[in-house]
């Protein structure tokens, strides 16, 4: 019975979204927009529980705001998801022309001299801004990039998002089997992007601050950084006035001195930081219904009774595989 639910489920899911598809390529972005901003606002009205943690978070972040400016940027927030989701269906329709009329570029001129470097790029972001659509234009702009992503549960679903992703000449790296994807790719003097914002297990992360609380970071890109010498350019994407994007280039971070876990932790944070700084002068554009912040106790209770995954192997196959460096 589980598995029949599940399966009308994904198909009603996959329904609504190619007609929210069908429906948002015949509308002008004005419409999209604000389509957006109501599908979020209904999301904010429904779904108490990441309402509520939205909530929580935003308080715990900002102490010094008033109940009634954390319930403001709550809404804000889901509307501005709203906004992303569709807007994102509107971006893939475009021509690439159109694509790169609708950008507007700071700090193009570091992506290039890394690119001359000659030994790849590692970008890295979070959930935040417009990062999908950077994505897509970044492509147009600079030449492809592989993107590093966990899958859906949702078949259709899943591989609706990934055509999309790759409009413009992207490629996805999923996690099984993606270290030997990404040296092979940062060999070949290419770019990938990783969102360095998700909680991960306790064994699989280093612990840095993030808003003035502990959050378990991935240590990913901190061990290729220090494995492959590649630059490491944060990136982030702003909603214009006029309504196009403004894609921000930041300069590279110092990469680690050594692999040591001091030398790791501290890259890792000096990179959490730049992500805080962007969250903090734009809180309603980053993913406050995720559970970032989890307390290590529970953590070591959940890793007594493992949730089985096969579709999303552990974090520390990953690491195995960078222990083990490339492969052909």
């Amino acid at each position: 019975m589980g598995d029949t639910v599940r399966a009308l489920r994904h198909r009603c899911e996959y329904a609504a979204l190619v007609t929210v598809a069908a429906i948002i390529r015949q509308c002008p972005w004005s419409v999209t927009r604000g389509l957006g901003r109501a599908l979020g606002w209904a999301f904010y009205l429904l779904d108490g529980v990441h309402r509520r943690l939205t909530i929580a978070n935003l308080q715990a972040a900002f102490p010094a705001r008033s109940s009634v400016e954390c319930h403001a940027l709550a809404r804000a927030t889901f509307q501005h998801f709203g906004r992303l989701a569709l807007d994102l269906l509107k971006f893939r329709t475009l021509s690439h022309t159109a694509m790169l009329e609708m950008i507007d570029v700071s700090g193009a001129e570091r992506v290039e001299h890394a690119q001359a470097g000659g030994r790849g790029i590692l970008f890295l972001t979070g959930h935040f801004g417009f990062w999908e659509i950077q994505a897509l234009a970044h492509a147009l702009r600079f030449g492809p990039m592989s993107v590093m992503a966990r899958p859906l549960d949702n078949r259709r679903v899943h591989e609706f998002l990934e055509r999309a992703r790759t409009t413009t000449g992207n490629s996805v790296i999923y996690r099984r089997g993606a270290l030997r994807r990404v040296f092979r790719t940062l060999a070949a003097n290419g770019a990938v992007g990783l969102l360095i914002d998700q909680h991960v297990q306790s064994r699989d992360a280093v612990y840095v601050d993030f808003f003035d609380r502990p959050a378990a970071t991935t240590l990913a890109l901190a061990v290729l950084a220090a494995r492959t010498g590649a630059p490491v350019i944060p990136l982030f994407a702003l909603p214009l006035e006029d309504g196009r994007y403004r894609l921000v280039y930041e300069p590279a971070v110092a990469p680690p001195e050594n692999e040591t876990p001091e030398a790791l932790r501290a890259f890792t944070q000096r990179c959490t930081d730049i992500l805080e700084m962007y969250v903090r002068r734009h809180p309603s554009l980053w993913l406050w219904m995720h559970r970032r912040w989890r307390d290590r106790e529970s953590e070591a209770m959940a890793g007594m009774f493992p949730a089985a995954q096969p579709e999303d192997p552990p974090e520390h196959e990953a690491e195995n595989e960078m222990e083990r460096g490339p492969r052909e």
